[in-house]
């Protein structure tokens, strides 16, 4: 008769085998898991004309998970008009794509600013295919505040250093 603090040998073997087989499988889903996509660069430059809102240096910083792509600009250059509550900017940012055609991010993401403060707009959102070549000069970013102030801001050159690339 075993004492009540021994494992009878079979139960033991059941559960090493138990055990070997969830550790595999966890090998194997390691190896299958898709691998992370990166976009590059992760940040890029423009100098941007934003209109009443101010002109000057902005930061464009890019993501990617998969095909979903995000986009968020920010500028100490360019200020905020007015005092705005968080996420109370809708905005599209129109990036042209190598070899023809754009592609959209949009959003309603943005810090609370008041009047003077640096914009920041964003993580815009929008779908990327692997290897499209993106860049800000020739496209817009279209701001609108309250639903009836709509600013427009363009890049007047090439963004630095490249255009985002995406996996």
């Amino acid at each position: 008769m075993s004492s009540p603090m021994s494992i009878p040998r079979t139960r033991k073997r059941t559960g090493t085998s138990v055990a070997l087989m969830v550790g595999a499988l966890a090998v194997t889903g390691l190896a299958l898991a898709p691998t992370a996509l990166a976009v590059t660069p992760a940040t890029a430059t423009i100098d941007a004309d934003c209109g009443g809102l101010g002109s000057g240096a902005a930061t464009l910083t890019a993501t990617q998970n998969g095909s979903a792509a995000t986009v968020t600009l920010t500028s100490t250059d360019i200020t905020a008009p007015v005092a705005l509550g968080a996420d109370s900017i809708a905005a599209t940012l129109t990036l042209t794509k190598a070899g023809g055609g754009t592609v959209t991010f949009s959003g309603t993401e943005n810090p609370a600013m008041n009047t003077g403060d640096p914009v920041t707009v964003g993580p815009l959102n929008g779908r990327v295919a692997s290897g499209d070549r993106l860049e800000a000069f020739g496209g817009e970013l279209r701001m609108t505040i309250w639903g009836f102030i709509t600013l427009t801001c363009t890049a007047t050159a090439p963004q630095s250093p490249g255009p985002f690339v995406f996996d």
